[in-house]
């Protein structure tokens, strides 16, 4: 189990070496270049297409492959999301989402990566993301206390 657990570590690095490669080779830390994408009527940069283009082209094959096993190299089982539904939450942080990205020109991954240039805007971005998960974390710790307790509240009310 324990050289399991390694394996899995190591392929996960070396996936996040490959992916944070990947992101400067095509310029997407640089926060200039995805505003430019985001530009649509004024200097539009395009790069950002060819970039997911070539992503989810690469994603679609490799995904086709790869579950055709019975489970993964390092793990016992596939962890692949079962639910397909559209709801709230997903639409607003969604919204959230892009609306950070449209602000600072960058998404979690890119910004993480841009770490290692020294960028300040990457390290104030970051620092940003950081709280908001921790907020979003106690929030919503809040609100499965409440939610829980009030179920038990009502299941004990029913005796």
């Amino acid at each position: 189990m324990k050289i399991r657990n390694s394996l899995q570590l190591a392929s996960a690095f070396a996936a996040g070496l490959l992916f944070a490669g990947g992101l400067c080779l095509s310029g997407m830390t640089n926060p200039a270049k995805i505003l430019g994408f985001l530009d649509l009527f004024g200097r539009w940069d395009p790069t950002l297409v060819f970039v997911m283009m070539g992503a989810v082209a690469t994603h679609a094959v490799l995904y086709r492959l790869v579950t055709r096993r019975a489970a993964p190299l390092f793990a016992e089982r596939f962890a692949i999301p079962s639910r397909k539904t559209v709801d709230a939450p997903l639409v607003v942080g969604s919204a959230l989402f892009g609306i950070g990205w449209g602000l600072a020109g960058y998404c979690p991954g890119p910004a993480v990566t841009s770490l290692a240039s020294g960028r300040g805007s990457a390290l104030i971005f970051v620092g940003g993301m950081v709280i908001g998960l921790g907020l979003y974390s106690l929030f919503d710790r809040a609100g499965t206390r409440r939610s829980s307790s009030s179920m038990t509240a009502t299941a004990g009310g029913a005796r």
